[in-house]
């Protein structure tokens, strides 16, 4: 009877010993099916981001939509941080006119810094939008994110120097963050920029600097926004108009080895 008991107790350690060898195969097959899906799951999400911004900008769709789309679909996925998301949407949310949602996303993480979040705030300020009309505010919300290297920013703080609105007017100030924010490849600050060289606003006039701006203004503007691309390239043939053949080379040679600059 004990010989029969110890082998029937060895044939249960047997049966017990296969089936935990079984079951941490199961595990790691499991653990590797888990990791092939976490792969495939973010190759999935940057695939989706590429092949929709390669549509959207050979379509012209606005930056912003897009943009959106990639951020929830990387959060679904599990791929993204918080933080990163949510000045991403509360972005796009501005730019589809959901100020409030923009503004409650926004507002916490201007508040610790963050140089996009503080340009949304700045520019809910500069337009009315969800908040009181008040360019003092914006004022200060935009220089923060300015001294950031936000490039909207420094453009439409720019403006705000042009125009004297919440600071003193200051044509040279005004120049100096057209500058910034056009190195940086902002259209906008560009054509600006080609304004201010073009009439010696803030600058020296410089007619081979004009035209050079117009240039990139006029290719750097939305294919969708015809208004500003046509407006930046009659602002540069009329000042090619007024430049030696020489001058005008140079302005092109320039414009062809121009390269944006991180801030």
């Amino acid at each position: 009877m004990a010989l029969f008991a110890r082998s029937r107790n060895h044939a249960r350690e047997v049966e017990l010993e296969r089936r935990v060898n079984a079951l941490q195969t199961a595990l790691n097959q499991c653990k590797g099916v888990a990791q092939q899906w976490w792969g495939w799951r973010v190759r999935f999400t940057i695939g989706v981001a590429v092949v929709a911004m390669a549509i959207g900008f050979t379509l012209g769709v606005y930056r912003h939509p897009i943009k959106e789309a990639f951020v929830e679909t990387a959060a679904a996925v599990g791929i993204a941080g918080p933080r990163g998301d949510a000045v991403a949407v509360a972005d796009a949310a501005f730019q589809k006119g959901d100020f409030a949602k923009a503004l409650k996303l926004a507002r916490p993480l201007a508040d610790e810094g963050n140089p996009r979040a503080q340009a949304i705030v700045g520019l809910a300020y500069y337009r009315g939008r969800g908040v009181n009309h008040d360019d003092a505010e914006a004022a200060k919300w935009l220089r923060r994110a300015a001294d950031q290297g936000d490039a909207p920013a420094r453009f439409t703080l720019g403006v705000m120097y042009g125009e004297g609105r919440g600071v003193p007017q200051d044509f040279a100030e005004a120049a100096k963050w057209y500058a910034l924010a056009a190195e940086q490849g902002d259209a906008q600050a560009q054509y600006n920029l080609g304004i201010a060289y073009a009439r010696g606003e803030g600058v020296t006039q410089d007619e081979v600097e004009a035209h050079m701006w117009f240039n990139l203004a006029a290719a750097r503007f939305p294919a969708t926004d015809t208004r500003n691309r046509t407006a930046a390239a009659k602002n540069r043939d009329a000042v090619a108009g007024e430049m030696s053949s020489e001058q005008l080379s140079e302005a092109q040679k320039r414009a062809l080895a121009w390269k944006p600059k991180q801030p």
